[in-house]
């Protein structure tokens, strides 16, 4: 079953390809109305999840997107990189975009393929057949395993999370040739589904017999398509006879999160020889340090058997790469309960490095001790009560280990400080989404008119990029009765402003008590309002996917700050993690805010994939940009971001923060006008729109 369809665009001049699962829209302008013909998805060389045919002289996508142009059997003939375009003779050609939707266009040369400053187009000599296949970026488990909470049998169940990826060669440091892993639930016996099977790869980590260990090395072996034994010592060995040792000097976890980082950073500039060859920093950067210290010969290594490409890997010593290696998108911080087995395999589908807690203290944030100073003082703040620890009145209270991962996530019980707090029942609840049509539905509630501020900033921000289908709805003064048929009604995100006591939501007539719905209808939510975080779960578990929730009372022009940066940057396309990632640098009470759920969701979409945030300095005449990538769901470690920066050809991978640019000013307008979004301009965040609106 797919949920992309390929229709006419309403009205107008092309064909839209919707992803209803995801979300997400792609509109193609043709000259003149087409009407696309189903066709069979082999007439594409890669996977698609649906194709049709149109006839047609020209199609362009409103985006400047990475294009590769490939041959009928699917190698790479040419990348075509921004500012630039390639005219190609009579021949088939299969040409790739990397839009929020994968395109693939079979077409016809003589043709000519271009990339400018906001468009990406392929215009034929002639008119004639174009066909257009699409592939969603959204994955599910194909399977389920059943395992007890013996040791053993949850490193068998492990062994076989594996068996989701598409390839063993240095693709599968691709995040779309990895694949889900299958789900894991627990049970009376250990029961794998006949005909899942683990790739033969000649990969073994001998393990303690313990659940820690297991939950450590599940998102090691599920890269390595390693199956996992009991053993006396941990260690990793091939069919070769090659050992390596996995307690060094700073023990298990972290030789195992080292040689995690290790090999997929290798795949990644390895994999440069294959299917995408093109040109990236990272390599050039690690073949400068190392100066031919150590035998990397990518070209050999990308063609060789995946246990003698690992020997030959951890030859090199991690010392001498680990300056290059991306910041890395997350560390789960797993309680190693029986429970948290189910948690695996979506954090092993994010390439989490995994931790078990050495030990933790209820604790009181800075933030939370701002907040009560500012309330002794008089400031408004969100709530009617202060809480100064994890005590009765609120959640326990922890403080995960900080590991210069992009989001820290705690799996297990309390409520964690500075991280997300995961759910699986949020990752099941995000498995579980129906088809949506139609517009994207926001729903923005005010019941404090004294926040009317916030209001009409969400309001105004929400939907406000052109391009995309939202339909947002802004209600004040809710009763208990019409904010329970909100948020049970299908809606896609809900942004709350307004006060949270112990009992629930602070309605126009009493409180109403998220723990007494059944279900909700939402995928995302914003709870601005003070303590809010037992409501937010309470949404989780009544069916929604991810949320961002306050820990204690939060002063209210400091929430007001936090709401308007989460408005914007979520409109622009950053998922809730990275979103608050940035929001929590612009208020004093940022870290009282913490996302619960699935940190992957969005509500929209940008126009390069990858989420971006730059810091612009005026410098004389020029202007000094420096870019922050970010992951989505789709976008995750081992994708590629490639700024649209003219004379700019160098891939770089995600997420991280490429180097300084110094642009001209009419090179900096340019780069501007590529998407409506949101930069720090001088220290001040800004609309892109308005940097030279004064002109």
């Amino acid at each position: 079953m797919t949920f992309v369809a390929i229709d006419p665009v309403p009205d107008g001049d092309g064909v839209r390809i919707t992803d209803s699962i995801e979300r997400r829209r792609c509109d193609l302008a043709t000259p003149v109305p087409v009407e696309p013909r189903s066709v069979p998805t082999d007439r594409i060389a890669l996977p698609v999840d649906a194709a049709a045919a149109v006839t047609t002289s020209a199609v362009s996508l409103p985006q400047a997107v990475a294009t590769y142009v490939r041959d009928p059997e699917g190698a790479l003939v040419h990348e075509v990189t921004h500012f630039e375009e390639r005219t190609l003779p009579d021949g088939v050609y299969h040409v790739e975009l990397s839009a929020p939707i994968k395109l693939h266009f079979r077409v016809e040369g003589p043709c000519t393929v271009r990339l400018d400053s906001g468009s990406t187009s392929i215009e034929l000599e002639r008119e004639g057949e174009v066909v257009v296949g699409a592939r969603s970026y959204h994955e599910r488990p194909a399977a389920t395993i059943t395992t007890t909470d013996d040791p053993e049998d949850v490193l068998t169940a492990v062994s076989y999370l594996s068996s989701s990826l598409k390839t063993t060669t240095c693709e599968r440091s691709f995040p779309t040739l990895r694949g889900h892993p299958p789900a894991i639930e627990l049970g009376d016996e250990l029961s794998i589904l006949e005909g899942l099977s683990r790739p033969e790869t000649g990969v073994t980590l001998e393990l303690p017999p313990t659940l820690s260990a297991a939950v450590v090395a599940a998102p090691l072996a599920y890269y390595l398509g390693a199956r996992l034994v009991a053993g006396d010592e941990p260690r990793l060995v091939t069919d070769e006879g090659f050992t390596y040792p996995l307690d060094g000097p700073d023990g298990y976890e972290r030789e195992v999160e080292r040689v995690l980082k290790h090999v997929f950073f290798l795949d990644c500039l390895a994999r440069t020889e294959g299917i995408y060859p093109v040109d990236l920093a990272e390599r050039h950067r690690v073949e400068r340090h190392l100066d031919g210290r150590y035998d990397l010969d990518f070209a050999a290594l990308y063609e060789q058997p995946p246990a003698e490409r690992l020997e030959a890997y951890l030859s090199v010593p991690f010392e001498a790469l680990e300056p290059h290696v991306p910041p890395w998108k997350q560390t789960a911080h797993v309680e190693p309960f029986p429970s948290s087995v189910e948690a695996l395999p979506f954090l092993v589908a994010d390439l989490a490095v995994i931790r078990t807690p050495s030990g933790h203290t209820p604790v009181a944030t800075a933030a939370s001790a701002e907040s009560i100073e500012q309330f002794m003082r008089g400031e408004p703040v969100r709530g009617e009560s202060v809480r100064t620890t994890g005590d009765l009145a609120g959640p326990r209270l922890v403080r995960p280990e900080r590991t210069g991962a992009l989001e820290e996530v705690w799996v297990g019980t309390d409520a964690p400080v500075g991280a997300t707090k995961a759910s699986t029942t949020a990752f099941r609840n995000r498995l579980e989404q129906r088809p949506k049509t139609g517009d994207l539905r926001i729903v923005v509630v005010c019941n404090d008119d004294s926040m009317l501020d916030e209001q009409d900033e969400a309001s105004g921000v929400y939907g406000s990029r052109s391009n995309l289908p939202f339909d947002v709805t802004v209600h004040r003064d809710l009763t208990t009765d019409r904010l329970g048929l909100v948020l049970e009604s299908e809606i896609d995100y809900f942004h709350y402003i307004g006060h949270i006591e112990d009992g629930g939501f602070l309605c126009s007539d009493g409180l109403l008590d998220a723990r007494t719905l059944d279900t909700v209808g939402m995928n995302a939510f914003f709870l601005n309002a003070c303590s809010s975080y037992e409501q937010g779960m309470a949404l989780i578990d009544a069916g929604a996917i991810g949320g961002v929730v306050t820990l204690d009372p939060v002063i209210n022009t400091g929430a007001t700050t936090v709401g308007r940066t989460m408005a914007r940057l979520l409109n622009s396309g950053f998922t809730l993690r990275a979103a608050l990632d940035v929001a929590r640098e612009e208020s004093v009470v940022g870290g009282q805010y913490l996302v619960v759920g699935d940190g992957n969701v969005d509500i929209a979409h940008t126009e390069s994939l990858v989420p971006v945030f730059c810091s612009v300095e005026t410098a004389g005449d020029r202007y000094e940009v420096t870019i922050r990538t970010y992951p989505t769901g789709g976008a995750g470690m081992g994708t590629t971001f490639i700024p649209t920066i003219r004379g700019y050809e160098t891939h770089s991978l995600i997420p991280g923060e490429l180097r300084t640019f110094s642009l001209t000013e009419e090179e900096f307008r340019t780069f501007l006008s590529l998407d409506e979004t949101y930069v720090r301009f001088d220290g001040q965040l800004r609309w892109t729109s308005a940097i030279f609106s004064d002109d």
